[in-house]
Formats: structure tokens, sequence, C-alpha cells
């Protein structure tokens, strides 16, 4: 059975059904810009996208992706870019950033989870403490592809990001 990616959308949406992010909004809606950010870059790409969150924040595992049908190597890129408690976040960022694809969509990750308008819904120590750990990623992440490629999943997620001169 292939999935399409409207089929992925829709796996994704019930894997983060009656979930909301930091600032109360239905979680689903997050994957979804990121695979946004990513869907110049391919299908597999944009599945991974909507699919990235899901071994970290659902009930769902990589065995439950192959048995839906995704792709085995998305399943396998959702594996990379899943951050495991036990691993600190500049290092699962600093691993990710070995990786091409995983690179790409993580910087639509973190491009979304930078939104400005996002951000100020969030009490100042909070924005403080992510503005820090996000920006730290983007040192890390940006400089691991090609600019024209940052610039690429940016524009259409953050495009703010690359007004500001942001690294």
């Amino acid at each position: 059975m292939t999935l399409s990616l409207a089929d992925v959308d829709a796996l994704a949406e019930r894997a983060h059904r009656g979930q909301i992010d930091k600032i109360g909004e239905p979680y689903v809606e997050h994957v979804r810009a990121v695979a946004h950010g990513v869907r110049p870059f391919g299908t597999g790409l944009a599945m991974a996208g909507l699919l990235h969150d899901t071994l970290e924040d659902t009930g769902l595992t990589a065995a439950d992706l192959h048995s839906a049908g995704v792709p085995s190597a998305v399943v396998a890129l959702v594996e990379r870019l899943t951050h495991r408690p036990e691993v600190p976040y500049e290092e699962m960022v600093r691993q990710v950033a070995t990786d091409y694809a995983a690179t790409l969509v993580k910087i639509a990750d973190n491009a979304h989870n930078s939104l400005a308008e996002r951000a100020a819904q969030l009490p100042q120590e909070r924005r403080a403490q992510l503005a820090a750990k996000y920006g730290g990623a983007r040192e890390i992440l940006w400089r691991a592809v090609p600019r024209s490629d940052v610039e690429a999943v940016v524009r259409r997620v953050n495009p703010a990001l690359l007004r500001d001169g942001e690294r």
C-alpha cells in the first residue's frame, strides 16, 4: 500500500488529535507548517515533516508507521528527528545536522517554533529560553546545508528570520 501525502496528513492528524502546542493551537498545525516548509524538496520530506513529532509526542511507534504503510525511508528520517530524553537537545541537533534531509526538516521545525507571533504569546522568561535554544540550533543547522536550501525552507515558514539576518 502506497500512502499519499494526504494519507500521511490524515495519519498525523489522528496521531496528534487533542494535542495543543505551547500557545494553545492544535498541534497538527505545527507539523503541517513544517511539512509546508520542506514540500519543495519532495513528498518524502513533506511526509517526514508531518510525522516528525509522532514518535516523540504520541503513542505511535516506528513499527506502527511501517504498518500504516509509511515508506521505510520516511520512517527512518522520523526516527532520526526524534528527540530522546537521554540525549541533550544540542547533541540531538548536531546528530540531525549530519543528515541533509533531517536537517531541512529540523530547519523548518525550528523556523515555525521561532515565529515572533507565536513567541509573543509566551511569558517573557520562556520566550527568552526558547529564543536562545532555537538560535543556538540555527547556528548548527544553517551551516549544515547550502544557504539557498536554508532560504528555500525558511522563506516558506518564517521569512522574518532571513530579514533579521538570523543564523
